[in-house]
């Protein structure tokens, strides 16, 4: 069975706007959040990652034209900078290694998913569209374009045209949110009905109606060019305001999932399959297991994996709070203390992994942290947000038996941990496997939860400890520790660095969805 090491790793996190930063970061207990107010002023605490597009610059322009950067920023979603970026830094730890993955064509392959998604995107999306249709809706539903609406104003129609009656009128509200928030359905039901509108589609139809003829390169262009010359007279005789389908931005296309993944296999030249493994707060042992399966398989040689997510949104902020999984009174909360609530947090963490008998018998590149043995993958098929015993288990199981370790071996164990009651029984599921004197990490009261590369943040600082013989201090107290939590299991990581004897160590992740991800390492 081939055997696989890291050769590369990068990663943006809160106050870490690069790898070197987070492994300095690391060795304080200070906590890296800070205050949200993306609704306002709030109570929230967030993860706010630290980067700048800047710092790569000089990069991209030595191999790309220089409007590739203004690209970038113009058209892509933070969270597929924040890949970017984290890529390009993995590329620094072995001189060499762009040319390798760019040389091993489709034997190297890009896995990099997401948790959230492009939500500013998307949001702003949204925001645009619905006003672009407000204002379109309004237009039509003007009674000079609507006669069915000046009818009913006049009252010779009560019940409005077709079987069903026009929504409350907004003038007749008083408050002023109120009337905004009826104008919408109010317009889309009068310019449903509009006349002029009907007039206006069927013309827009016949424009859009127009066929390519002859020499397809030559025809599609003067087909474009008639039709929206012919699109401007149309809008301009009407004096109708841009139509809503026209104001959708195509970076909402531009962003889909499989955009990370794809944008560092253009920026590295990597020809291999690239795709976007999602699986919530386990995106980053999924990948990592995708990776070494494709190694051990023989489909690969060198794989790039990770996961990103944007930074902390008012959308991702209110759906975790309103999930009751996240703290909101302005302190910050920590696993396994009083389980008040976890922090959203966004960025990255991408690493390069590949067959150490190609990377370093062929290449000589130097491998980084630790050797990841198994990941083992399960599903709760139970509740969606609420963990078993029995699924993270069985993915713990999996991935000690694959990765040939005795629960005895274990050094050290990193938990998912979020600072909700789940953390509880975490460590309980956790000790029907290990022994008690097992070292335990929790570290999202450091960083935050970053819902996709969280464990991807967690794995790396676990790996750096484990390279340096000390695993970092953690955020918690001995004296915070949650009394059910101390009676469970008796050995943790407080806010003190503490040394580690060399053995297997195990990370859990456990992903909205009930999905696990158990990955079982080793010292180099």
């Amino acid at each position: 069975m081939r055997k696989v090491g890291i050769y590369g790793w990068g990663l943006v996190a809160p106050r870490s706007p690069d790898i070197d930063t987070f492994a300095r970061n690391l060795e304080s207990t200070e906590s890296w959040l800070a205050p949200f107010d993306g609704f306002g002023p709030d109570n929230f605490l967030v993860g706010h990652p630290d980067f700048d597009l800047e710092h790569y610059r000089d990069w991209i322009e030595e191999r790309f034209p220089p409007n590739r950067v203004r690209q970038l920023a113009s058209k892509m979603d933070p969270m597929v900078l924040y890949a970017v970026g984290s890529f390009i830094q993995s590329l620094g730890q072995n001189p060499g290694l762009e040319g390798v993955l760019k040389g091993l064509e489709s034997r190297a392959h890009v896995y990099v998913g997401t948790g959230l998604g492009a939500l500013p995107t998307i949001h702003e999306g949204a925001l645009a569209l619905h006003r672009a249709q407000l204002r379109w809706d309004r237009f039509w539903a003007h009674p000079d374009r609507c006669p069915p609406l000046a009818e009913w104003r006049s009252g010779r129609q009560d019940e409005g045209t077709g079987d069903d009656p026009p929504p409350p009128d907004p003038e007749t509200f008083d408050d002023p949110v109120e009337r905004v928030e009826a104008m919408r359905p109010w317009c889309a039901y009068w310019a449903a009905r509009s006349p002029a509108l009907e007039e206006f589609l069927e013309e827009l139809a016949a424009i859009e109606g127009v066929s390519i003829d002859g020499e397809v390169e030559a025809g599609k262009l003067k087909a474009l060019r008639t039709k929206e010359k012919n699109k401007a007279r149309l809008f301009e005789r009407w004096e109708a305001p841009p139509a809503p389908w026209t104001e959708v931005s195509t970076n909402v296309l531009w962003n889909i999932s499989n955009t990370p993944a794809s944008q560092i296999s253009m920026l590295g030249h990597i020809t291999g399959l690239a795709f976007a493994p999602v699986a919530a707060c386990s995106t980053f042992g999924v990948s990592l297991k995708l990776g070494i399966d494709a190694i051990r398989r023989g489909e690969a040689d060198a794989v790039v994996i990770g996961a990103t997510d944007p930074a902390p949104h008012p959308l991702s902020v209110g759906a975790f709070y309103n999930a009751r999984v996240l703290s909101a009174d302005g302190g910050v909360s920590k696993p396994l203390t009083g389980l008040r609530g976890t922090h959203v947090a966004g960025g990255a963490a991408v690493w390069v992994v590949g067959a150490r008998e190609v990377m370093e018998g062929e290449h000589g590149f130097r491998p980084l942290g630790m050797e990841p043995l198994a990941v083992g993958v399960s599903s709760d098929a139970d509740h969606i947000i609420t963990p078993s015993r029995e699924g993270p288990t069985a993915a713990i199981r999996q991935a000690l038996q694959e990765g040939g370790v005795d629960p005895a071996e274990l050094s050290n164990w990193d938990l998912h941990a979020t600072a909700t009651p789940g953390d509880f029984l975490e460590v309980e599921t956790l000790r029907g496997v290990v022994a008690s004197d097992v070292l335990v990490t929790a570290r999202k009261g450091t960083f935050g939860h970053g819902m996709a590369a969280g464990g991807g943040w967690e794995l790396t600082a676990q790996y750096l400890g484990v390279a340096r013989g000390a695993l970092h201090p953690t955020s918690i107290s001995s004296g915070e520790l949650n009394e059910g939590i101390r009676g469970v299991h008796g050995g943790f990581v407080f806010d003190r660095p503490c040394g580690v004897e060399p053995g297997p160590a195990g990370k859990l992740s456990m992903g909205i969805g009930g999905v696990n991800a158990c990955v079982v390492s080793r010292p180099l």
